[in-house]
């Protein structure tokens, strides 16, 4: 009898602690992606500075990691500026290889930028659903949603809501 007591009361406190640990996990998930966004966008600019340019959306994020071939070389230079990957100074980040988000994807790059309204590049996350373009994305840009910003052009604004200087993820409210 006493070990059944003792059971269920083992069951209820796990019944009460489960949700705290797991919520807690889930946030640190996306305190770790929105670390890594800011740690991509510090190369970036690295890389910018030192090309004049940022790299094209074929090149993605492995840009920071390996320098680009002379095919590479002038691809979207009349979009990024006329800068050069000859001046390539990498790799602009501190790991061996592109990291993978907390979930197990590959981040996702543009440049030009196809979604944000700024001229830096488009990262983004899926997030813990691990589908493109849903609520839980983790961004780098500001959409016009909740008058946060103006998607310029003919740039079709997805459901997101991320601030490029203060990592937001969907939604939330809590600045980075």
């Amino acid at each position: 009898m006493e070990m059944l007591i003792v059971l269920g009361i083992l069951v209820i406190v796990f019944a009460l602690a489960a949700p705290r640990f797991f919520g807690a996990r889930e946030k640190a998930n996306l305190s770790a992606t929105k670390v890594q966004i800011e740690a991509f966008r510090s190369a970036l600019e690295k890389y910018n500075f030192d090309t004049n340019t940022f790299p094209m959306s074929e090149q993605g994020l492995q840009a920071l990691f390996q320098e680009p071939t002379d095919s590479e070389e002038g691809v979207g230079s009349e979009e990024g500026g006329g800068g050069s990957a000859s001046n390539w100074e990498g790799p602009y980040m501190n790991k061996p290889a592109l990291p993978k988000d907390p979930w197990g994807n590959d981040y996702q790059y543009a440049y030009p930028p196809e979604r944000g309204a700024s001229k830096e590049p488009d990262i983004w996350s899926w997030g813990p659903d691990g589908e493109d373009n849903t609520e839980d994305d983790i961004c780098s840009w500001v959409t016009s949603q909740e008058g946060e910003g103006e998607l310029g052009g003919d740039v079709e604004a997805p459901d997101r809501n991320v601030d490029v200087g203060d990592v937001k993820v969907g939604g939330g409210e809590d600045k980075f």
